[in-house]
């Protein structure tokens, strides 16, 4: 009995281990990070290369990166090798960390296998009746990328190299008239977006639209481009203290300021005298009754047309009752078969003409205007 559970136990192991050897000997992988230790949002560019190595079988895969608060990141490339015995993937991507310290970037890999046969069976048919692929799928565990980040100076607010330019387009205005400014912030480096740019001190109002942003990512950081659209406004003459932001170059680990400089803005004040009106308005104890007739000119104009529609109402029924019966089943013929029975039935030669043309179109080769007919009928009355 124990000698038969031991050998159990024996295949299972063998089996356990030739499984193993099988999936390790399935493809090999190699991480590539440019930089293991970068600053905060500094850019980390990270390839992987998947190399199929047994080639009995057909391999696919489907490479993410997990996602994480403690990272951002965004695929740039990835090439593949359409060989189903010899699968090559080159994967790249662009991660900026966002916090200092050790962070784990982590991934998740799914590794199917499949067969000539399956993979011929599902291309079977016409383009729009594509088979089902039959694939063993495997989710393979790949240690993470570890990152040893550093924090940035204090106060830095941008992490990249970046130039600010400013525009105003106008410093002279009417008390509260909108004073436009615009303020664009371009380079190389994690987007450059901020809440707000302009400073809480002051007493004037503040406009601000949401930032226009533009980048483009690639393999050396994002070209971004941000306008702020805003307005100031205010009924007396003020000032815009200096904007500074903290920038720092991680390339060159040096930190710099963008400014826009002090603001000074005229503002043509509204004196008293104009906004104080020197009339009354009502005037004071003065009866106003000419609302009365208007109102009772409202009365008599709709009293008018009240009575205007009810006269063209009887006029138009006095002129149904008097209509000839004929003309109301000429007018009420739709075909030119029911035409001409309502002619035939009037038993009148005047409508003789009619009644030959309508025949001879009816039962000959006659052609005629159906409309024509019923009017010289109607003419006839």
């Amino acid at each position: 009995m124990k000698n038969n559970l031991g050998k159990t136990y024996l295949r299972l192991l063998i089996f356990l281990l030739s499984f193993i050897t099988l999936q390790a000997e399935d493809f090999t992988y190699a991480f590539n990070a440019d930089n293991q230790n970068p600053y905060v949002k500094e850019p980390v560019i990270l390839t992987l290369d998947v190399n199929q190595t047994n080639h009995d079988v057909v391999l696919l895969f489907n490479l993410t990166i997990n996602k994480s608060e403690d990272y951002t990141f965004q695929r740039l490339d990835i090439k593949e090798t359409d060989s189903y015995h010899n699968a090559k993937i080159h994967y790249v991507y662009l991660i900026y960390p966002l916090r200092s310290g050790d962070i784990n970037v982590t991934f998740n890999l799914l590794k199917k296998i499949t067969t000539d046969d399956s993979v011929a069976y599902s291309f079977s048919g016409d383009r729009d009746n594509v088979k089902g692929l039959v694939t063993v799928d495997t989710n393979v565990i790949l240690p993470p990328v570890q990152l040893k980040v550093k924090p940035l100076p204090p106060g830095t607010t941008l992490v990249g190299d970046f130039s600010l330019t400013h525009s105003i387009k106008q410093h002279q205005a009417k008390a509260y008239e909108p004073l436009p400014f615009q303020v664009q912030i371009k380079g190389l480096g994690y987007p450059p977006l901020l809440e707000t740019l302009l400073p809480q001190e002051g007493n004037f109002t503040r406009f601000a639209e949401k930032p226009i942003l533009k980048s483009f990512a690639s393999t050396k950081d994002t070209q971004s481009t941000v306008t702020y659209p805003m307005a100031l406004s205010h009924s007396k003459s003020f000032t815009l203290s200096s904007i500074e932001i903290k920038a720092f170059n991680p390339k060159t680990e040096k930190s710099y300021t963008l400014t826009v400089p002090e603001q000074y803005f005229d503002i043509q004040e509204v004196t008293e005298e104009m906004l104080v009106d020197t009339i009354d308005a009502p005037n004071v104890l003065k009866e106003d009754w000419s609302w009365l007739s208007t109102f009772l000119g409202y009365i008599v104009v709709f009293t008018a047309g009240y009575l205007t529609a009810l006269s063209w109402r009887w006029k138009k029924k006095s002129i149904s009752k008097t209509r000839h019966p004929l003309m109301e089943k000429i007018q009420n013929s739709k075909d030119e078969k029911s035409l001409l029975q309502v002619l035939i039935a009037a038993d009148s030669k005047r409508f003789t003409p009619s009644i030959e043309k309508l025949e001879s179109s009816l039962y000959g080769n006659g052609k005629i205007n159906f409309n024509k007919i019923k009017k010289e009928a109607e003419e006839q009355i």
